[in-house]
């Protein structure tokens, strides 16, 4: 998808409230990802991704931001946790799991992509061998003699889903289970370590026939699908517009200038990202990747340790530093009302299955704002997290009661209803300012 920074921004904008500068930052990045395919190859190899680290407290939209932006450009994308990796030496996911994740990332993605071109296709040789069976069924049970016109009347039938539940028995390929043989490494099934040398085992499975139909028309599709073009497209995908998000980095920073113990395992980690960051090799069971042009974004709330506190070699391997703000009451207003999937509306959506006709009114918004706020700078602060909290509290009663015999009603939740909800809280909250 060809779109402008601004546009980037405005897709964003759908989901996640404010945090103007990340928008900004991560929408340049993207755009100059497509600035430099339509370069020269000998252009294009000297042209590496800025990447950027995020900082700012848990819940303002780091990780959101990032998911988001990968779905705009169905962009192979990982999210990993920095604090699940030890150095190399300790037992352990190894830092380059995370490129191995994209690879499977990419996998899929290009997967899914050839599986939608080859379903009609195979969807009619799916079709042809369920007629068959249900056609074989009736002439067993019911003495009925198949020919072209009974298969038709089946066809269409089937078509039309009147079979869907129908019990069949159909034979599948068994495919084994893939092991996890060393913590990390990677799963392998057992079975592929022979590749085509051994036939594969087939077995018999009772199913009604939609699911059946699921299942053959995943084997079929398999069949026309070029394994190998798969993988080569993947890896390519995954080398120019893979985007590996790494979370809690602060976790790995050593706190001040204090050293040994922890520190050191944190370090170490530390110094084995910089070559997967700075362009490296990495192999997986689909080919090798290079990690050169791979678009790295770093996120940490950096309470305790500071950015400065990263070795310098790693800080110099993420130029850009983008600093998201602790969220406002307005900031929250917003969240519970402009966003596709606002709270409010999930919450709404949820109870019009018991026949509830969730509202809340404008002055209720604003009071389950403050309260997030309040609580968010009385306690801990947890960012747009806080909205799950206040407005689960708030409707416990309403989900609790709702699904019952009696169904479709109105609920209108106002500032009353949210003050009298948290009223006694609230009193805690504010005596908590005076203890120290």
């Amino acid at each position: 998808m060809n779109l402008s920074p601004k546009q980037i921004v405005q897709e964003l904008d759908k989901y996640i409230i404010g945090q103007q500068d990340a928008k900004k930052a991560v929408a340049i990045a993207l755009r100059n990802r497509y600035r430099r395919s339509q370069l020269t190859k000998a252009e294009m190899d000297e042209i590496t991704p800025k990447n950027i680290i995020m900082k700012g407290p848990t819940g303002v939209g780091k990780t959101e931001i990032a998911r988001r932006l990968a779905k705009l450009v169905s962009a192979p994308f990982v999210k990993v946790e920095a604090t699940k990796y030890t150095e190399v030496g300790y037992v352990g996911r190894d830092v380059e799991s995370m490129v191995r994740d994209l690879a499977e990332c990419a996998v899929r993605l290009v997967k899914e992509e050839r599986f939608k071109k080859v379903t009609e296709k195979a969807g009619v040789t799916v079709d042809n061998r369920l007629v068959k069976i249900l056609a074989e069924v009736r002439r067993a049970d019911k003495g009925e003699t198949p020919s072209d016109i009974f298969e038709k009347n089946i066809l269409e039938g089937l078509k039309k889903g009147y079979y869907d539940n129908e019990v069949i028995e159909i034979e599948i390929v068994d495919n084994p289970k893939p092991m996890e043989l060393v913590p990390g490494a990677g799963e392998i099934a057992i079975g592929s370590i022979f590749g085509d040398m051994l036939p594969k085992k087939r077995k018999k499975r009772k199913l009604t026939v939609k699911e059946a139909r699921k299942i053959l028309l995943d084997e079929e599709a398999d069949k026309l699908i070029d394994n190998d073009s798969v993988n080569e497209e993947a890896i390519r995908r995954a080398e120019q517009e893979g985007i590996i998000f790494i979370d809690e980095i602060d976790k790995i920073a050593a706190k001040g200038s204090r050293s040994g113990g922890q520190d050191v395992s944190r370090e170490g980690v530390q110094r084995d990202i910089l070559p997967i960051v700075e362009g490296s090799t990495v192999m997986t069971k689909y080919g090798a990747i290079k990690t050169d042009y791979i678009l790295f974004i770093a996120a940490g709330a950096f309470h305790v340790s500071k950015v400065s506190d990263l070795i310098p070699e790693l800080q110099g391997r993420f130029p850009i530093l983008v600093e998201l703000k602790s969220l406002t009451k307005e900031d929250f207003i917003n969240i519970l009302t402009m966003p596709k999937n606002a709270i409010t509306l999930q919450y709404a959506n949820l109870l019009k299955v018991d026949g509830v006709d969730l509202k809340f009114t404008e002055s209720a918004i604003e009071k389950i704002a403050e309260i997030s706020e309040d609580m968010n700078a009385t306690s801990e602060d947890i960012g747009a997290r806080r909205l799950h909290t206040v407005v689960e509290n708030l409707l416990e009663e309403v989900s609790f009661n709702a699904g019952g015999e009696q169904a479709g009603y109105e609920v209108v939740i106002d500032a009353n209803y949210v003050t009298n909800k948290f009223g006694i809280d609230k009193k805690t909250k504010d005596l908590k300012k005076y203890i120290l």
